[in-house]
């Protein structure tokens, strides 16, 4: 596939490096600020051993670029015990983190639902940096931070890219799909009754700085075929889609609200750990099954330029097991405004500066279409990337 680039998209990455720019510069750890932290949260036998920040390039891979924050691995032992741990940060931006108090609410909510959720990693701690960029008490706070437990693993998507370079399909990839669709109908089973919040849920899905309205308002004035006018038939027809479900109330699940291959660490087998949940921690199915099979596609059109080989069988393994575990088949006819908030991040010059033009058009055509269609058919991906 053609790496040639279109009229409008910046040669030099200008999206990217004025996003980051922008990206205000975060307190900086310092040793004797990080281990009196320690050893006021577990004890003054406590000491810090080693920190360091985790390599972008094993978290991110080679498309995507931009993120939230730097996170940092600490080692530090208690007594004659050795632990680890990620202290996450939340850098200002776009996307609807220009206040400090978005990022401490993000960052809140974040030590609040990490452990509510089945295999999610624990969040140990919740605190903030003061102006000497101390790690001390939220009354003092100029910005927070949240102390999750490390997990080990590597991320899904290694596998992905396994895939990507022309290795075949193991027994264990099929086995790892139809792990992820049955943990994800194992947590939707958890229902919770509250019309008003399912309804806020969709809401935000149109206009949360994560979502739908953030990720446009990132796109420039012309990128290509991508156009204000095209970004903006994109957000009227979600919002219609958004009056077509809203009083599917009773759909109101238990969600990751995040769940890509990058927030997936599978260990032996079929044993992995979930990151950094996001949002809300109910929510609408097809929110998490959507980011899941979009990779899917993603990785296929990146390779091929169509939905085909293993990327096919994955996409449709996981959607079959996904319906077979949970019973929903409703999820097929809700899809369509959550497909469309994925691709366009997968389609971003912000979040994936690195993607050929053909990739973008395809993405998009998939993301008209699939708004277009009354229900989602997974076995029609080709036809909606055309």
């Amino acid at each position: 596939m053609g790496q040639e680039v279109e009229r409008g998209e910046p040669r030099d990455r200008n999206l990217l490096e004025r996003a980051l720019r922008e990206r205000r510069v975060m307190p900086r750890f310092k040793k004797q600020n990080l281990a009196g932290y320690l050893r006021d949260r577990f004890g003054p036998k406590t000491v810090l051993l080693s920190y360091g920040p985790i390599g972008k390039d094993s978290a991110q891979g080679k498309y995507k670029r931009y993120g939230y924050g730097s996170p940092v691995r600490i080692t530090f032992r208690i007594g004659k015990t050795v632990r680890s741990a990620v202290i996450e940060t939340m850098t200002p931006g776009p996307f609807g983190h220009e206040h400090m108090a978005d990022r401490a609410q993000a960052i809140l909510w974040d030590y609040a639902s990490y452990g509510r959720l089945p295999r999610h990693v624990k969040a140990l701690d919740v605190g903030a940096f003061t102006a000497d960029q101390a790690l001390f008490s939220v009354s003092r706070a100029r910005e927070f931070f949240v102390l999750n437990e490390w997990a080990e693993g590597t991320g899904y998507q290694t596998d992905l890219e396994r895939l990507a370079n022309g290795h075949g399909l193991r027994p264990l990839d099929r086995q790892r799909t139809d792990a992820l669709a049955r943990y994800l109908a194992r947590i939707h089973a958890q229902k919770r009754r509250d019309p008003g919040l399912y309804k806020r849920r969709l809401r935000e899905l149109i206009g949360h700085g994560e979502c739908i309205m953030g990720l446009t308002d990132s796109y420039p004035k012309r990128l290509g075929f991508i156009t204000e006018e095209l970004l903006r038939v994109i957000e009227d027809s979600c919002n219609r889609w958004r009056w077509r479900l809203r009083d599917k109330t009773g759909r109101l699940s238990q969600v990751h609200g995040d769940f890509h291959p990058y927030n997936v660490l599978f260990r032996s087998g079929t044993d992995f750990s979930v990151l950094d949940r996001s949002r809300g921690e109910w929510g609408e199915p097809a929110d998490d099954v959507t980011a899941m099979t979009m990779n899917y596609v993603l990785s296929s059109l990146i390779r091929w330029g169509r939905l085909q080989g293993p990327f096919e069988i994955l996409f449709r393994r996981f959607w079959e097991a996904y319906v077979e575990a949970s019973g929903d088949r409703e999820v097929l006819a809700t899809a369509a405004p959550f497909f469309a908030f994925r691709g366009l991040v997968v389609a971003s010059p912000v979040w994936y500066p690195n993607l050929p033009i053909g990739v973008r058009r395809s993405i998009f055509h998939f993301i008209t279409n699939v708004l277009d269609a009354r229900r989602f058919e997974p076995d029609r991906v080709n036809e909606y990337c055309r």
